[in-house]
């Protein structure tokens, strides 16, 4: 159980670039590192494109006004001459900026937290997994709903065989607030639905890489062969970007999925789950309902898992921070998530790479998959909703 005990010898002096006053994830970010004060220190940070706004946004979460800085230029160059200088940084702007600002964070010599989709292209991230494989350095990614501990126990009773034989995945992860084009007007959104901006796609990359990777963790060992894309944009001034699409997918093995991702299910306030059936039973889980895992044996009346009980696995208990009287919620999986990108990137300071094998986090190569998850999706939408074999 997570209780907030130091789990490395000190906090990792850490800052943001971007997350400030106006951003939708800043503060999901800081909610994840800081709720574990013995994990990270947020000592300077790039809060913002408006200098000003920054600084002053900075200086009232308690960074010091001197290491606000006006960009990450600044940020890495003068934070690399002092000797209580940055470690790690998370990168929170939009997404055409990731690229440019991880690698010059890598030359810097610093750990990366990313913001999802990693990049544009998955040539992007094969030459930032280079990077960071010669710096000695961690990349990590914030597929912030895979903290959610039941997921692991989901990963553990698959491995175990609880299910049998997988037949079948079954993701979702819908909403409707974007059912109109008036929420394009907004600043957070309007990026979103720019290619220049965004890239390639809309939701495909903001939504379904979350659920894309989530498949992932509980099915580590499940690789795709092929898939069909059809991506619709409702709202015609977001083309080419869609704000629906639906994915079949085929399994090395014989196993197929679908997914169904959409920023326009009109009264829909959030709908992430995932289903994975097998040839004995079926294990299903949804973000509304994080604290429960429905397991489901043919024949047999249907089981319902709570997270905190002493029946889970090791590793569905070891993330437990609240116990099983109380509800935990997504702050809690950010701060998982956290927690393990600091224990990673503690081991690779310490050369403990056995230890850096052992631990199940969101890192550069799950940033390097939903990147090209994504880019098959578009290259079989763009070609006519076809079946593409997966590169």
């Amino acid at each position: 159980m997570v209780n907030g005990e130091r789990k490395i010898a000190r906090p990792l002096r850490w800052a943001m670039v971007g997350g400030g006053r106006l951003s939708q994830v800043g503060y999901k970010h800081r909610s994840g590192a800081l709720r574990d004060n013995t994990a990270f220190q947020l000592v300077a940070g790039a809060f913002d494109i408006d200098a000003e706004r920054g600084r002053d946004f900075g200086v009232n979460i308690g960074v010091e006004a001197g290491r606000c800085y006006d960009n990450y230029q600044q940020l890495f160059m003068h934070e690399a001459q002092r000797a209580d200088g940055i470690e790690v940084v998370t990168v929170a702007t939009p997404n055409g900026t990731h690229y440019e600002i991880t690698k010059a964070a890598l030359e810097a010599g610093l750990h990366v937290i990313c913001e999802k989709p990693l990049f544009f292209s998955s040539q992007e991230a094969k030459e930032i997994k280079a990077l960071a494989a010669e710096k000695g350095r961690i990349v990590g990614v914030t597929y912030g709903y895979s903290g959610h501990q039941m997921l692991l126990q989901m990963r553990q009773m698959i491995a175990s065989g609880d299910i049998g034989e997988v037949r079948m995945v079954e993701m979702q992860y819908t909403h409707g607030f974007s059912a109109s084009d008036n929420a394009d007007k907004f600043e957070a959104q309007k990026w979103r639905v720019d290619p220049q901006i965004a890239g390639p796609s809309f939701v495909l990359g903001d939504l379904s890489t979350h659920t894309f990777y989530i498949s992932q963790l509980v099915l580590p060992e499940l690789k795709l062969r092929s898939l069909l894309c059809d991506r619709q944009s409702f709202i015609p001034s977001r083309a080419p970007l869609e704000d629906n699409a639906m994915v079949l997918m085929h399994y090395h093995g014989g196993a197929v999925g679908r997914m169904w991702t959409s920023s326009i299910n009109a009264g829909c306030m959030n709908a992430q789950q995932i289903r994975v059936i097998g040839s004995k039973a079926s294990l299903q889980w949804a973000d509304y309902q994080p604290n429960e895992l429905k397991y489901e044996v043919q024949n047999q009346p249907a089981q319902l898992l709570h997270h905190g009980m002493p029946y889970l696995s090791e590793t569905a208990l070891t993330d437990d921070r609240l116990g099983a009287l109380h509800t935990e919620g997504l702050t809690d999986a950010w701060s998982n998530i956290y927690l393990r990108f600091a224990l990673a990137i503690d081991a690779k300071n310490r050369g403990d790479e056995a230890g850096l094998a052992t631990l199940i986090y969101p890192d550069i190569n799950a940033g390097l998959e939903g990147v090209r998850w994504v880019e098959n999706c578009v290259r079989s939408a763009d070609g006519g909703a076809v079946w593409v074999n997966y590169e």
